[in-house]
């Protein structure tokens, strides 16, 4: 019989992670997060990463899992998070998922099974990545585009080690991803989960995300920009890892590469607040639009999260 859990979804700054502590309180549960930046050690700040105090007492589990100069895939979500939900489940608490990663919730509801575990060929990881230097990451998408036209739509062509793998994944396994997909699907559901999005009035969503913005950087957002590019340093001398500077992924989380740029001297702190403001409220539509599309979520408004119901089972 499949784990019970229920999802708190939507864009940024909607309110996720006090409506799902609020739902803890109500329902007896744990909340796992689904926030692919949250995911990292001591980025806390620029990712509005719960504390202690904003828990409440809610135990919190799928932060703080990586450095941050350490890649984290949907893959490596895919393999951990269900075994939290099922622990929260196993302990008698109702797994409350949170966070606005589409790719994290749609693993979990769908079912997917990334192969995360199949091993590419290095050489040709290698003469991939030689061709995306030498051609650009455009004419490396192109090749994924003609072996699997499904993943090169989701997959931007800038996210090049993405797009590697997808490509070394269909000549590994023949098959697409919408061939991978489906045999994932083929299985049994282990988790069964009710989803729940978060809507509000575009303008003030936006008026809550610039506010937002504003609270980091009196929170101090610039100092733990500071404190993690010098913890990643620090890492490269100790030979804990081989680049200097926060990972892709990581950097994939805004409001970091804009204060690195503030710092390097590519733009001025007005403009780096500026960018990340547009930033968050461009995801925020991102999110918004990503959300519309499967038919599973459900829409509701702050005011209705006395509506929702425990899911039985």
């Amino acid at each position: 019989m499949p784990v019970k859990a229920l999802v708190i979804t939507g864009p940024t700054a909607s309110g996720k992670t006090s409506a799902a502590i609020e739902l803890a309180h109500k329902f007896n549960g744990e909340v796992i997060s689904a926030d692919s930046m949250q995911i990292y050690k001591y980025m806390d700040i620029g990712t509005a990463k719960p504390n202690i105090k904003e828990m409440d007492g809610i135990p919190h589990y799928m932060l703080d899992v990586v450095f941050p100069w350490e890649e984290y895939s949907v893959a490596q979500y895919a393999e951990t998070a269900p075994r939290c939900i099922r622990e929260t489940a196993q302990r008698g608490k109702l797994p409350i998922i949170t966070g606005g990663t589409g790719m994290y919730i749609n693993t979990l509801v769908e079912n997917i099974q990334y192969s995360a575990s199949v091993d590419l060929d290095a050489e040709e990881i290698a003469e991939l990545e030689s061709y995306a230097r030498e051609t650009g990451a455009e004419a490396l998408h192109d090749i994924l585009r003609k072996e699997d036209p499904e993943a090169a739509e989701q997959i931007h062509f800038n996210n090049i080690k993405r797009v590697i793998r997808a490509v070394g994944l269909k000549r590994k396994t023949g098959m697409t991803l919408a061939e991978r997909n489906r045999a994932s699907k083929a299985t049994a559901p282990e988790i069964e989960c009710t989803v729940y999005a978060l809507e509000m009035d575009r303008d003030i969503l936006y008026e809550r995300i610039n506010r937002r913005v504003d609270q980091m950087l009196q929170n101090g957002l610039e100092e733990e920009v500071r404190h993690v590019i010098k913890m990643c340093e620090n890492a490269y001398t100790h030979g804990e890892t081989q680049q200097k500077s926060l990972s892709k992924t990581a950097l994939q989380a805004i409001g970091y590469k804009e204060m690195i740029g503030w710092f390097c001297g590519e733009h001025d702190f007005a403009t780096a607040v500026e960018r990340i403001k547009q930033g968050t409220r461009n995801y925020a539509k991102r999110q918004i639009t990503w959300f519309r599309k499967p038919a599973w979520v459900n829409w509701i408004g702050l005011e209705d999260l006395g509506c929702i119901k425990k899911p039985e089972g």
